[in-house]
């Protein structure tokens, strides 16, 4: 039996363990939620995709035809272009002095290393003041476009109910310099005419953020000053630590642009913070200085945060105790399945995605569309843990 068949059998184990383990007392078996798309569609890949696509954010494949003059433009540079949505949006400025002094751009950055690859990022000035910390947003997925977030959360603009822009009161470009990237590439207008420069790990894609970062200070000076902080989240809990280790490591080996990464001050707790996660945990001290990140509803470790959904439910209310107890016969397995996937990959990935998200649709099966922590605009389809932007 060859790699990718027993890879596809321990696939078929891990769903069938985890699926008995979770059937009810009585013995009715567990049926995986299933919604009214056609299957295809249920399968994490193909979930992304129906999402991105509905926005237009992406094209069909990674890989898209060079437009005419592209090859002009050689690697490592950032071709950058002022943007006037302001002129749309309705509302408030918020203080700034008008529409045409808001600095708004939006641009592509050519990746070195990569054949053929092309970052898409937004960037727009504080409505403050130019000295504001500079801040990047990292959507998760992976494979979310981050203007997901500039639209629907903390950019400039929302999105009316009548398709029309209007201000955001409360968009963090009131107090920072704000950055948008659509990362790794494939997502969103990130694109690549070679499908060789699809990223699969945290080291390349930190890499990738880190050249850009690099190459945006050298376009904007001013800025690099700045304090500068990692933002994101979802799945960004495990984009964000990787690429401040980057850049921690690029300041340490004076790479370039000294990117201003704000650091604790001087203090016997951060010290004593310091020496617990040395001792205890193994990590590098100096590393620990770090506070210029932020990570929102993180996906860090699967193996711990997916049995805290039981937990949450059962002290909620929202499960019985009977529920809960069987529901949790389904962690071993996705601990299990979780740990193959980081040793291994490739389809072991996708078992331990149905087997651990297994855990959560079948709270939700018992809950149904009862409002209390849950979202009621989640996405129709069970398997794909996204949110619906319509």
């Amino acid at each position: 039996m060859g790699p990718t068949r027993q890879c596809h059998s321990l696939l078929l184990i891990l769903l069938a363990a985890a699926a008995a383990a979770a059937s009810p007392e009585d013995g009715t078996p567990l049926r995986l939620p299933v919604s009214e798309r056609p299957v295809y569609t249920q399968l994490p890949r193909s979930a992304a995709a129906d999402l991105i696509r509905a926005l237009n954010l992406q094209p069909r494949d990674a890989s898209v035809s060079r437009r005419d003059g592209d090859e002009d433009v050689p690697a490592g540079t950032l071709v950058e272009r002022p943007i006037n949505l302001a002129s749309m949006a309705t509302g408030s400025a918020g203080g700034a002095p008008s529409v045409g002094d808001l600095g708004h751009h939006a641009g592509y950055y050519r990746l070195p290393n990569t054949h053929d690859a092309r970052m898409f990022y937004l960037f727009f000035e504080s409505r403050g003041s130019k000295d504001d910390p500079v801040v990047i947003w990292l959507t998760g997925g992976p494979g979310c476009s981050s203007e997901l977030a500039l639209f629907y959360e903390n950019g400039p603009f929302h999105i009316a109910d009548n398709m029309s822009l209007v201000w955001n009161d409360f968009g963090w470009d009131q107090e920072s310099n704000l950055i948008y990237v659509d990362q790794p590439t494939g997502t969103g207008f990130s694109y690549s005419s070679d499908s060789r420069d699809i990223r699969h790990n945290e080291a390349n894609i930190s890499n990738d953020l880190y050249d850009f970062l690099q190459a945006f200070f050298i376009e904007h000076p001013t800025f690099a000053k700045n304090d500068f902080y990692i933002t994101g989240e979802s799945y960004a809990g495990h984009y964000i630590p990787a690429f401040a280790s980057r850049v921690y490591t690029g300041n340490k080996n004076n790479d370039g642009v000294h990117i201003n990464l704000k650091v604790l001050p001087f203090s016997f707790w951060k010290h004593l913070c310091c020496f617990a996660l040395y001792y205890c945990h193994g990590k590098n001290p100096s590393f620990c200085d770090f506070q210029g990140f932020a990570i929102g509803n993180g996906l860090t470790d699967p193996a711990i945060q997916y049995k805290a959904y039981t937990d949450y439910s059962l002290d909620m209310g929202l499960i019985t105790k009977s529920q809960f107890n069987r529901i949790n016969k389904i962690v071993p397995t996705c601990e299990f399945a979780t740990k193959f996937c980081g040793t291994s990959g490739t389809v072991s990935c996708l078992g331990a995605y149905f087997v651990c998200n297994l855990i959560f649709s079948s709270i939700k099966m018992i809950i149904g569309n009862k409002n209390v922590g849950w979202n009621t605009k989640y996405t129709t389809n069970s398997f794909f843990q996204c949110f619906e932007m319509s």
